[in-house]
């Protein structure tokens, strides 16, 4: 994988970052960003990590997760350096006033924004973590035990734990070289797959009971008194939106998710090449991958499902 002159002269030149990533992070954004963090400080460089939500439980077996910061108040010096990772609007971030000398952007979604000075987005590649590796290693750093797990676990979570279509050659290789270095497959895959609480759980069932299937296209929702009743948290819905693929007969998964009455995020996943539902989000404001995206929409969710159902429909199978 080839890094852009310029985004490695940003990270070799600076002294001082601010690395933020998307709201609801996942393993992929929260992965990345410490492992960059921990590179970069090895270099002597001071850094920053933001994320508007905190770190999910369920991630907090990376090691550096409790770098990140909810507040850009009072912070240890000045923004100078802004890096946005694994997204590429800063709106993503959910910050709404900052100010900054320059920024650079590593992502790899196939929706593009036009923010960031210095701009590497790679679409063909299964996870920002993937790019980070070979940042890392270009910057001369040695790939610790504490890097490798937060890479691995970026990678792991972006290809379905090396179960999509996105797990090549080139990932698998990686992913040994992890390993290699201290990543313990067994004690990641069951931090990220066998460790729910039981209101999470009590959340999926009630999720699956509202599965619809049309023409293929699984619909599920999720209801803001549905993690009243169960006292699940909003986090705990990551990969709900996965669990209907299990089904032969589903070529595409949407999750509604209630944010408040009239306004749903919706998550999208699909198998196949044909099956782009990137561009589908984008339609809608949102983004993602082609198999992965999502969107936000304010409607009651009658029009919203059937909004998104008469889209869908138009993809080829």
């Amino acid at each position: 994988m080839k890094i852009p002159g310029n985004v490695l002269d940003f990270l070799r030149k600076g002294k001082q970052f601010f690395i933020a990533t998307h709201i609801s992070p996942d393993g992929d954004a929260l992965g990345s960003s410490i492992a960059l963090s921990l590179a970069l400080e090895s270099l002597g460089k001071e850094t920053i990590i933001y994320d508007k939500d905190p770190v999910p439980e369920f991630y907090r077996f990376l090691p550096g997760h409790e770098r990140f910061t909810q507040s850009i108040s009072n912070l240890k010096f000045e923004i100078s350096n802004l890096i946005l990772l694994d997204c590429n609007e800063l709106e993503r971030t959910g910050i709404e006033k900052i100010e900054f000398v320059s920024s650079a952007v590593i992502d790899h979604h196939e929706t593009k924004k036009e923010f960031g000075d210095i701009k590497w987005i790679e679409p063909q590649a299964a996870a920002t973590g993937l790019m980070l590796f070979y940042v890392i290693r270009e910057l001369g750093v040695k790939i610790t035990k504490e890097i490798a797990i937060n890479l691995y676990a970026a990678i792991a979570i972006d290809t379905g734990t090396f179960r999509y279509s996105n797990t090549t050659p080139e990932v698998l290789r990686v992913a040994a070289e992890l390993i290699e270095a201290g990543a313990d497959p067994s004690y990641i895959a069951e931090s990220l797959y066998e460790a729910w609480s039981e209101s999470r759980f009590r959340l999926l069932l009630k999720v699956l009971n509202t599965l619809e299937i049309n023409n293929g296209i699984a619909i599920t929702l999720v209801t803001l008194d549905m993690f009243k009743e169960t006292g699940a948290l909003v986090e705990d819905t990551e990969n709900f939106v996965g669990f209907p693929r299990l089904l032969k007969s589903v070529r595409i998964s949407a999750l509604f998710r209630e944010v408040e009455n009239n306004y749903y995020k919706i998550s999208l996943r699909s198998r196949g090449r044909g099956m782009n539902v990137a561009k589908i989000a984008a339609e809608f404001g949102g983004g993602g991958h082609r198999n992965a995206a999502g969107y936000r929409v304010r409607a009651d969710f009658k029009t919203a499902k059937e909004t998104l159902l008469k889209k869908l429909n138009t993809l080829p199978r």
